[in-house]
């Protein structure tokens, strides 16, 4: 079993900057591709960025140019850097982790989430 916590949400005005960042624990052998996914109300969720192990990233369009996405391997985190946010980057962020795990197969998890509020 694997375990993320997240943490860097919070409330912040149009403009403005926060970071997340997502731990992995537990029983890892390695840790796959690592992302950041968001759902608004109403809405369904949807991917924000990836990252792979080798550092290849993928982004949302509508937020590229302003966040940026990056791990450290050997703590087992992801930073999601959220800057010049904007109203409709308001939504639940949730860190996902791809791993194989010491026993088992290949498998995925997900954090709680993290609130993101961008308000004036």
């Amino acid at each position: 079993q694997v375990q993320l916590v997240e943490s860097g949400g919070g409330l912040v005005q149009p403009g403005g900057s926060l970071r997340l960042s997502c731990a992995a624990s537990g029983s890892i052998l390695s840790i796959n591709a690592m992302g950041w996914y968001r759902q608004a109300p109403g809405k369904q969720r949807e991917l924000v960025a990836a990252i792979t192990y080798g550092g290849t990233t993928n982004y949302q369009n509508s937020v590229k140019g302003r966040f940026t996405i990056w791990r450290d391997n050997a703590e087992n985190t992801v930073y999601l850097q959220m800057n010049s946010l904007k109203p409709e980057d308001t939504a639940v962020y949730y860190c996902n982790v791809e791993y194989t795990p010491r026993i088992g197969r290949r498998s995925s998890s997900w954090g709680l989430g993290t609130q993101v509020t961008v308000s004036s």
